[in-house]
């Protein structure tokens, strides 16, 4: 019988234990994780590059929902556990639940400090910790220009370039004489102020905020010293606290974290604590490389193999700012008995120190040519003498003859201090698997998973071993790290050889992994579907979650139904049969959304075959990579400015394109006029009626990336409209990779080429032919499963004692 495990925190540390305890025992623990986020696992501290925009919140997901599922890990995501009675070794939650443990392990992270001080509450004052308040960020940058960011640390300054990329004037206010104060030393401070500032930072040192005022939200900082600065949006970032009101509450040990052993042990028996949250030998830990050494070794205290113990770690830092490269480890200051070793060069911005204490290097900062961290950072770890340290290892990096930094690493040195992975596992993992890119070794190895500031090593790794034949394979994007293949070649070989099943593409394509991955297997469960319409059966075990089950899995574990409205109009009989359901299942909450439909939410899994039986409405898709709405405004049906019927093209556009499946989710709207009450210059598709005829705009987004739609082109009819678009979204379909937004895919192919495939009469025809053929394969998902008792049983197989829906 499996024991049972519960996890508090759904953050980097916890879950990295969970790995780690799977690789060990796969089928020893019954697992529940418990988050107070509405999101999977996801990396926090590539949080600034997503308000950089260097990469999305998508992107940082490190265990998507599938992985928990694959994993047979229940996910109570959005949940907060308020109460541990360790007596009954249970858990309870703030939603009533209880669930018992054997083992429980504390990996609750921590809380941002907010700055008491009046005004702190107001809007438009927001800390730098989550997601939310990454997009809060994002949002207050589309109304308002001015930011002020507390805190001239590393998180403060990741928050003022990411607020400058989006557009913001922003100072920097700091209580100190330099930036950076805990990770470097003045030199290097004032090197990276002069740098920051060329990229348009302004600095207010040595102020001490007072307040922040405003009238209904904040407008401004005022300071001690009397002075004041305007601000629309004010961003803390002053620090973190151990987040440790659970722990305290129930009765476990607490000094400024969770006090914990050698074995990450708390003084209650078998309930454990890892992470920002705890506090070992004194120290409590911010950065992810020790907290993932922590996991390691509560992995095999949790799994009865308590080997090697945990005994503190040495921190490294580097900077995550575009075009600044930092890097500060161990004791960096000088001070009594340190002496130090340093090459300073002012022209060309590049500042090195070695600390040594007793003839041992200790500590090092670099500036400007961090490309020596690493090695430094193995020297200070392994106490090395200053003997072995080379003065080559100082040198500039253009003063040529230096000899390859990886080439001179020993194989047990590390890569990837986050994961501890060293050069060796790098050498063997690329030699052993044929590992040809950055992202494979990633997907191999985790090297370059966490903050990603190894990944330079890893490419120089990559180069030393294969040589030029590497430069042959970096600039190919593979789809994920199962296969060599890119896309197009993987389209191409399923043509040619006639694949007709995901297994079999994998088998005949030499996929390195037999079942492939949960990037992989969608993806070529979608290009089945896109080349061979009404010959290929869709793979249910290869869809996400929600496509499976035809309907949105929310944060607490339950579904919303969205029944399709074609452009947002409905009947009396509709919303009558909508409110007799929400009624009938006790829905929680109904919601008018965005794309004027009804949200039925907090729909239990076991009732959506019968709530679909009774609404008789079909699936308006809410959850899919398929046409999702088509907005439309009134029109000139009753618009005093209307100048076309975009409500009747609305309708038209969605009946004849719903159900058809995309590279990633598709929405539409149809305004009537230019003033756009519709939106459609945010769209994948819009349209927009004006005098003689309608405008039609490609590759928008309303979501994290904004992007206003370019125009494709202008018509007269209604019916060159449903033929551009027809013809838009097949070629979409047949171009873009897996999971591409339109508004990247515009992008990468460009407009130009884009209008030139679709204004040639025949591939446009040619492009309608095979979209009208994938239309006229497609059905129902809902009433499918309705009339159909063999999938109710199959995709619900939890609905215990309940009847399946009656087959009419």
């Amino acid at each position: 019988m499996k024991r049972k495990l519960v996890l508090v925190g759904n953050g980097m540390a916890g879950v990295r234990c969970i790995e780690e305890i799977l690789k060990l025992n796969r089928e020893a623990f019954e697992i529940t994780i418990f988050g107070s986020e509405p999101h999977p696992n996801y990396n926090r501290i590539l949080l600034s590059k997503v308000l950089q925009g260097d990469t999305s919140i998508d992107e940082i997901t490190l265990n998507s929902w599938e992985w928990y599922e694959q994993n047979g890990i229940r996910l109570f995501a959005g949940e907060t556990v308020t109460d541990i009675d360790h007596e009954e070794q249970l858990v309870r939650t703030d939603r009533g639940r209880v669930v018992e443990y054997d083992e429980l392990i504390l990996a609750t992270g921590s809380n941002p400090f907010i700055l008491p001080v009046p005004g702190a509450d107001l809007p438009g004052v927001t800390a730098f910790r989550d997601i939310q308040d990454c997009e809060r960020m994002i949002e207050y940058a589309k109304t308002y220009k001015k930011a002020a960011v507390i805190g001239g640390g590393l998180l403060g300054l990741e928050a003022a370039r990411g607020l400058l990329n989006l557009g913001m004037d922003v100072d920097v206010i700091h209580i100190f004489d330099y930036l950076m104060e805990r990770q470097l030393d003045p030199t290097a401070s004032k090197l990276l102020q002069r740098e920051l500032e060329k990229q348009g930072m302004n600095f207010l040192l040595r102020k001490e905020t007072a307040e922040l005022f405003g009238n209904g939200r904040v407008e401004g900082v005022r300071f001690k010293d009397g002075t004041s600065i305007a601000a629309d949006l004010v961003v803390m970032a002053v620090g973190i606290r151990p987040n440790v009101d659970l722990a305290r509450r129930s009765g476990i040990a607490v000094n400024r974290g969770i006090i914990v052993n050698d074995y990450l042990e708390t003084n209650v028996p078998h309930i454990y604590a890892v992470g920002e949250c705890a506090e070992h030998r004194g120290v409590v830990y911010g950065l992810v490389a020790p907290l993932y050494e922590q996991g390691k070794v509560l992995a095999q205290v949790i799994c009865g193999r308590k080997g090697k113990s945990y005994e503190g770690s040495v921190v490294s830092t580097q900077l995550k700012v575009s075009g600044v490269d930092v890097f500060s480890a161990g004791e960096f200051m000088d001070g009594e008995g340190t002496e130090s070793i340093k090459l300073y060069d002012e022209a060309r911005s590049v500042y090195k120190k070695v600390v040594v204490r007793e003839g041992k290097i200790v500590g090092a900062v670099l500036f400007g040519d961090t490309s020596e961290g690493r090695k430094l950072l193995d020297m200070i770890q392994r106490g090395d003498s200053l003997e072995a340290l080379s003065l080559s290892l100082l040198a500039p990096a253009s003063s040529g003859g230096k000899e390859s930094l990886v080439a001179t690493m020993a194989d047990t040195d590390v890569v990837c201090g986050c994961n501890g992975v060293t050069k060796g596992a790098i050498c063997q993992a690329i030699a052993e698997h044929g590992l040809k890119t950055v992202a494979e070794v990633r997907d191999y190895t985790n090297a370059s998973r966490s903050c990603g500031g190894c990944k330079g090593l890893v490419a120089e790794l990559l180069e030393h071993m294969l040589g030029e034949e590497v430069n042959r394979y970096t600039v190919k994007e593979t789809i994920c790290g199962c296969t060599n293949l890119s896309r197009e070649e993987v389209i191409a070989a399923i043509k040619e050889k006639r694949l007709m099943t995901v297994k079999e593409v994998m088998s005949v394509l030499g996929w390195k992994k037999e079942e492939g991955c949960s990037k992989c297997r969608p993806a070529l469960n979608y290009y089945l579907g896109m080349l061979y319409p009404g010959e290929y059966d869709e793979e249910v075990e290869s869809l996400f979650v929600n496509e499976r089950l035809h309907a949105n899995i929310q944060a607490d574990g339950t579904y919303s139904v969205v029944p399709r409205m074609y452009g947002g109009v409905t009947t009396a009989e509709q919303l009558r049969k909508i409110a007799d359901v929400a009624e009938k299942y006790n829905v929680p909450m109904i919601k008018l959304t965005g794309g004027q439909r009804i949200d039925l939410l907090g729909v239990k899994k076991e009732d959506l075959p019968r709530i679909w039986a009774d609404l008789g409405m079909p699936s308006g898709y809410a959850y899919a990579k398929a046409l999702r709405t088509v907005k439309t405004c009134v029109g000139k049906q009753f618009c005093r400015f209307g100048t076309q019927d975009s409500t009747g093209l609305g309708i038209r556009m969605e009946q004849t394109f719903e159900r058809l499946k995309t590279p990633h989710k598709v929405k539409m709207a149809v305004s009537a006029c230019p003033r756009n009450c519709a939106e459609s210059g945010i769209k994948d598709v819009g349209v927009v009626g004006v005098e003689g005829g309608w405008e039609i705009y490609v590759g928008g987004n309303g979501g994290t990336h904004l992007r206003a739609a370019d125009l494709l082109c202008t018509v007269k009819t209604e019916e060159e409209v449903m033929e551009m678009t027809g013809a838009f979204l097949q070629y979409y379909r047949e171009s873009a990779h897996y999971l591409e937004r339109t508004s990247k895919w515009v992008e990468r192919v460009g407009l130009e080429h884009i209008r030139e495939v679709l204004f040639d009469v025949e591939m446009r025809r040619a492009l309608l032919e095979r979209l009208h053929k994938a239309l006229s394969a497609t059905k129902d998902p809902w009433r499918e499963i309705v009339e159909n008792e063999r999938l109710q049983q199959t995709l619900f197989c939890d609905l215990g004692d309940k009847e399946p829906v009656p087959v009419e």
